[in-house]
């Protein structure tokens, strides 16, 4: 500054002059000299990082470059420059120096927002992230930085002791309760459902009380995401989870089987004892050969130990068209390269209803995708109802209009004849 002060002098400038035209020129050339910092940090030194990081070979440099990270940080070059030469204007350097600082405190906090993101990134390219998510505990963390970046930055403005805000705050905790209460409740929840792995990311979860039916694809501090199987997004308050009830799919993804549960309903007037020569055609059925042999076998044994008169088919033990029906289900999901065979399989009797007797079916898929096995389902009851036939029995069904007419035209035909 006295440099430029003597050099105007000699030009024959006045005293005025010279203080307005000394403090233009030494802005202009603090100004020039940030720039060209901020051009050298951004251009050179950020580039050369850039390039490091890049040709690293684990993930989390590409992370840090794509957050721009680095760049945030080359804002300080020209805050810094700026901050000490605040000297040279005394008159103005208090409030310089709170400019500088007040800006360089905002560009750190920016910075360390940019971290938190780069490690929640970093931390997502791991398996366990999808068991453990942490973004609700970074969403908390975001928060305090904020809050302690704003008490310094006002304190900075203000020339006061950040204690002394932070002790005023005391008395408005109440306000900041009510103010952060989905925060709150949302940090509690966060915390019971990663601790005792209630839902993960890519869980399907079912919870009829907000519509939601699908994945869950975020879990944040104050929501979780689930898109829908019709690709709609539901958010579920995160507390809501713990509060209310809802079903995750996961036991059964992790298990490797779907559960097959269906019936099908069996005309009662179709039920009846087996003849010699519905025998003789269930003994040709591969599944049933061995099982009509042995069943014969056993009854026989039976009513001769019993000395039951065998004239009538109510005496004894006799094969039932519905009973080998029965059993050719479960020799077909037995030998069906669909049905997981680990599991649970079970061809019942239910209570016999309006409709008929259900023959319940309960097994399981062995391929859990859903298109695969609605597909197994369906060819399984294919199946079933297309032979069903073979056994003498009909798949009941309610009277259709079809059925009214063909009941009149056949009453019309026998009164004309």
């Amino acid at each position: 500054m006295d440099f430029i002060r003597n050099q105007l002098e000699e030009l024959g400038m006045s005293g005025p002059s010279i203080g307005y035209l000394s403090n233009i020129i030494m802005i202009i050339f603090i100004a020039v000299i940030s720039i060209l910092a901020n051009v050298i940090a951004k251009r050179v030194v950020l580039k050369t990082v850039h390039r490091i990081v890049s040709n690293n070979r684990f993930k989390w440099g590409h992370i840090v470059v794509q957050k721009n990270l680095f760049q945030k940080l080359s804002h300080l070059v020209p805050a810094i420059i700026i901050y000490y030469s605040a000297y040279i204007f005394s008159p103005y350097q208090a409030i310089i120096e709170k400019s500088a600082m007040t800006y360089m405190i905002v560009i750190m906090i920016t910075v360390l927002n940019a971290l938190l993101n780069v490690f929640d990134d970093i931390y997502r390219t791991y398996e366990v992230s999808k068991i453990r998510p942490i973004k609700s505990y970074i969403q908390v963390a975001k928060i305090v930085l904020f809050i302690i970046g704003g008490i310094i930055v006002i304190s900075s403005l203000i020339g006061q002791n950040p204690l002394i805000i932070l002790s005023g705050l005391g008395a408005l905790s109440a306000v900041l309760m009510l103010v952060f209460k989905d925060s709150i409740l949302g940090l509690v929840a966060g915390v019971q459902l990663s601790s005792n792995d209630m839902v993960r990311v890519g869980d399907w979860i079912e919870m009829p009380k907000y519509n939601a039916d699908g994945d869950v694809i975020d879990i944040t501090l104050n929501t979780v995401k689930v898109m829908n199987f019709d690709k709609t997004i539901t958010m579920i308050p995160s507390y809501a989870l713990i509060s209310d009830s809802f079903r995750n799919w996961r036991g059964m993804q992790v298990s490797g089987g779907r559960r097959i549960k269906r019936s099908i309903y069996i005309d009662i007037s179709s039920i009846r004892f087996c003849t010699e020569e519905m025998v003789a055609e269930f003994e040709k059925i591969h599944y049933l050969t061995d099982y009509v042999t042995e069943k014969l076998k056993e009854i026989q044994a039976y009513n001769m130990e019993h000395e039951v008169n065998t004239e009538s088919n109510v005496n004894g033990r006799q094969l039932t068209n519905v009973g080998v029906f029965r059993e050719y289900i479960h020799q077909y999901l037995r030998n069906h390269p669909k049905i997981n065979k680990d599991m649970t399989m079970i061809v019942r009797q239910l209570a016999p209803e309006d409709r008929g007797l259900p023959l319940e079916i309960y097994a399981f898929s062995n391929d859990i995708n859903w298109g695969v096995y609605e597909n197994v389902q369906a060819d399984i009851f294919d199946h079933i109802f297309a032979v069903a036939s073979t056994f003498g029995l009909r798949a009941f069904q309610n009277p259709t209009g079809h059925d009214i007419v063909q009941l009149k035209e056949d009453k019309q035909y026998a009164r004309e004849y």
